[in-house]
């Protein structure tokens, strides 16, 4: 009984050995690969920022003058200000490696302050749509999350809160009009978002 036992022990530490080479070599691969992409992103020249898709703030969808001298509300206001006068993209999922390929690593820091922009201005949105909803401002909260979804944000409060809304408004239909952008996005949120999508239709 002892030899079965030692031989198929043998048999295990071999088989684990085996794994943890191949294991090793497949992270080594890896490795390599990942220093070499980055090698070719730092050698790569700066090109032309003009075909980024920028995104304007159409200050008219924003409601800018509800709830004059709420000091919140003001913050909010003095956000969107400040990112009309700043360049907004949204690189979501895209890593600096991949942004430097195709952009040239010498624009690589004016990228990350473009992509900071974006993540402050879905932020913003879903704080000042949620304010306005909890001041009684439903349409007004609405039409920002959906400047929001146009926008691709993937905030999951927003769509959480747009499906509310829609469901208060008796178009619980429209909940189906978000799938296309939630499936698509670019973000490791894209599958709770969806998610919410479908418990909200429930």
């Amino acid at each position: 009984m002892k030899f079965p036992l030692f031989a198929s022990f043998i048999v295990f530490i071999i088989w684990l050995t085996y794994q943890l080479h191949k294991h090793d070599r497949i992270d080594e691969a890896t490795k390599q690969s990942f220093w070499e992409k980055e090698r070719r992103a730092n050698s790569t020249r700066r090109k032309p920022l003009d075909d980024l898709p920028y995104i304007k703030i159409p200050y008219e969808s924003l409601h800018m003058n509800l709830l004059p001298g709420d000091e919140k509300a003001d913050d909010y206001k003095e956000i969107f200000r400040s990112l009309s006068e700043s360049q907004i993209v949204n690189f979501t999922g895209i890593t600096n490696t991949d942004l430097k390929l195709q952009y040239g690593a010498p624009n690589i820091d004016l990228l990350t302050r473009y992509d900071q922009n974006f993540t402050v201005l879905v932020r913003t949105l879903h704080q000042w749509s949620s304010y306005l909803y909890e001041k009684a401002y439903v349409r007004e909260a609405r039409e920002i999350l959906e400047l929001a979804v146009s926008v691709r944000t993937d905030v999951s409060g927003s769509y959480k809160l747009l499906c509310q809304i829609y469901k208060e408004e008796n178009t619980p239909e429209k909940i189906k009009e978000l799938y296309p952008t939630a499936e698509s996005l670019n973000s490791i949120m894209k599958n709770t978002i969806v998610r919410i999508l479908q418990e909200a239709e429930q």
